[in-house]
């Protein structure tokens, strides 16, 4: 029988074997197989005719890999040292990346950093083979520890930052003064100091300039202002120079990309954890995450500027804010040909919330095309299957330029991003952290968790490198415009939107708009459901005789349709109670039949399943 050349079995490169323990540590052990290099028969002689490629074969090796899954801090630490990086070569980068959701950075260098040099070698007679292997293994373990701290300062240099002194990268610089002079791990160090110290100066002359300046901060209008303010004037803006929208579509949507792109390149990776992130809005922790919260401030600008340009003045026609509509369809077309996710999110969220999607009649006015691009670019980032769309997309986009870039081809060649939506990553990683315990039996540290919370971690950190390939530009102009564009409160918002397009206003071309039937409507379709509810209501038994039932519910039918207006009165405000609302009716105490109920809907403004709220309060 023969066999096809270079033809191998289909197996399984690393089969889970089971678990170990060893010194209060657990390790996961796996099979990995491993393919030796091909043999062929040997021949005697020189001057042989080649050997066909059927003659070879294939020889494979098992080895048994194995993986700290949980230990105690000291172990981890020693894991850091001593590890086979070999067999786990994810620990290092992995502890890292997640020390500090279990360890401060302080505790983790007291374990690790050792104690000064030994004293001198001692006279002659002592054991001298004694003392050589100990200087062997010191000399060891040094090499390792500068190693990781070389890592630690060129991948995390944050985790040192500590003003004002920044203690624990002083112990660092102490401990490469005598352990590797002049290396580069201790000049990694000192350009890290002078880096921190012209920041912290930096800073410093901000907040003077700051304090200096006579004129306030401008602030978005609270929502408990006058209505007449929150109708912005026809003209738009008081500010000088051109709007927003007065710039071309690609130096719109660049400038965007251009702002998303400089804040995902400052996040930090342990800010996203899901025990930092979700600790955002305890009282206290307004410092927490401060990258991922420039990230958001973004997405909330980008979502108000849409939300500020479309709903300014009231007065438009519909045919007229129907253009400012398809131009930010334009706008968000173009950030996906960018591959910049983030602000297309933004701006497909405001699109999509209720006091510009309720607009039926800007709707109505919206050419088709404009509004088909509009329909795929939301099929992006739908919420079915826990975004499955989205992550396919973007996960496609990391691929699709891995694939076209040719074997051999500079890096440069590679197209620019993506720029993800963090959210999606935010949202995985706390509920990681909630899935997840984060102690085991034994007061162990659950490694495993930081391995799972490490290889998202690790996918932001490849987008940010890719990132880096964007050549982009900054537009003064452009820049000033979108700072100068009136931000609205949700409130504001929704009390313009309904100056704009009053609640009883239709169009029967508005994008998919769901028909809500009111409880009245249902009522006065249903005569007995309605007699019997006005019954329970006022306490009259709903099985009297008809003649003796009209008599009772005269004077209640004449002004039914007062009090179901006023029960049925939506509250002022963007969001709308819950889906359904149990309204529960008693009878008199001398009927025994059970309480009856009546599912009735919810008032509320007009929603659709595709409405969404981001009106500056997006916190993903």
């Amino acid at each position: 029988m023969e066999r096809t050349a270079g033809k191998e079995l289909a197996l399984a490169p690393l089969q889970d074997w089971g678990e170990e323990t060893e010194d209060g540590a657990v390790y996961s052990v796996s099979l990995r197989r491993q393919r030796s290099q091909r043999s062929t028969p040997e021949r005697p002689g020189e001057g042989q005719t080649p050997i066909p490629a059927t003659d070879t074969f294939l020889h494979y090796r098992t080895s048994k890999v194995r993986a700290l899954r949980a230990a105690r801090l000291e172990r981890l630490v020693h894991e850091l040292v001593s590890g086979d990086r070999e067999q786990d070569p994810g620990f290092v980068p992995a502890f890292l990346a997640t020390h500090r959701a279990f360890v401060p950075t302080a505790r983790v260098l007291g374990f690790l950093l050792p104690p000064p040099p030994p004293p001198p070698p001692p006279p002659a007679g002592v054991d001298s083979k004694r003392t050589e292997g100990q200087d062997l293994n010191f000399s060891k373990n040094l090499r390792a520890v500068v190693s990781v701290l070389g890592s630690w300062l060129r991948n995390h240099p944050q985790d040192f930052r500590d003003p004002p002194d920044h203690q624990n990268l002083g112990n660092v610089r102490i401990f490469l003064g005598w352990a590797a002079p002049g290396g580069a791990e201790a000049r990694e160090a000192e350009k890290l100091l002078e880096d921190f110290l012209k920041e912290a100066k930096g800073e410093q002359t901000e907040e003077e300039k700051r304090l200096a300046w006579s004129g306030p901060p401008r602030t978005a209008q609270t929502p408990g202002s006058e209505f007449a303010e929150d109708c912005v004037e026809e003209e738009g803006p008081s500010s000088e120079g051109p709007e927003l929208l007065d710039f071309s579509v690609d130096d719109v949507a660049e400038q965007l990309t251009l702002m998303d792109v400089e804040l995902f390149l400052r996040v930090r990776s342990c800010e996203c954890l899901g025990s930092m992130w979700s600790q955002r809005d305890r009282p206290g922790a307004a410092g927490i995450s401060p990258t991922v919260r420039a990230t958001v401030a973004q997405f909330n600008t980008v979502t108000g500027c849409v939300l500020g340009s479309v709903l300014a003045a009231p007065g438009l026609a519909a045919s007229q804010r129907a253009q400012r509509i398809e131009k930010w369809i334009r706008i968000a077309q173009r950030c996906r040909e960018l591959r910049n996710f983030s602000s297309l999110r933004a701006i497909l969220s405001a699109l999509q919330s209720n006091p510009i999607y309720r607009l039926k009649r800007s709707w109505g006015a919206v050419s088709r095309e404009p509004l088909s691009v509009f329909r795929k670019l939301s099929q992006i980032f739908s919420d079915e299957d826990n975004h499955l769309s989205s992550r396919a997309i973007l996960s496609q986009e990391e691929t699709t330029e891995e694939d076209d870039c040719p074997s051999g081809s500079l890096p440069s060649k590679l197209p620019p991003g993506p720029v993800p939506y963090l959210g999606t990553f935010l949202t995985d990683l706390v509920m990681l952290d909630t899935a997840l315990p984060d102690t085991l039996k034994g007061n162990l540290i659950n490694f495993e968790k930081r391995r799972k919370e490490w290889e998202i971690l690790a996918r932001i950190q490849q987008l940010q490198q890719r990132c880096q390939r964007y050549s982009l530009s900054p537009r003064p102009p452009i820049l000033a415009a979108l700072r100068a564009q009136r931000q609205l409160s949700e409130e504001q918002s929704y009390r313009v939107s309904r100056v704009i397009e009053p609640p009883a206003a239709s169009c029967p071309s508005s994008p998919r708009i769901r028909r809500r039937i009111s409880l009245t409507k249902r009522l006065r379709s249903c005569p007995e459901r309605r007699t019997h509810l006005l019954a329970g209501v006022l306490g009259i038994h709903p099985h009297l005789p008809p003649v003796c039932l009209q008599a009772h519910l005269h004077p209640a039918l004449e002004t039914e349709s007062l009090l179901l207006r006023a029960v049925l009165q939506p509250p002022q405000g963007l969001r709308a109670p819950a889906p359904s609302l149990l309204v529960r009716t008693k009878p008199p105490a001398w009927c025994k039949e059970p309480w009856r109920s009546t599912m009735c809907p919810s008032p509320g403004p007009e929603t659709t399943s595709s409405s969404r709220s981001c009106l500056g309060t997006e916190s993903f």
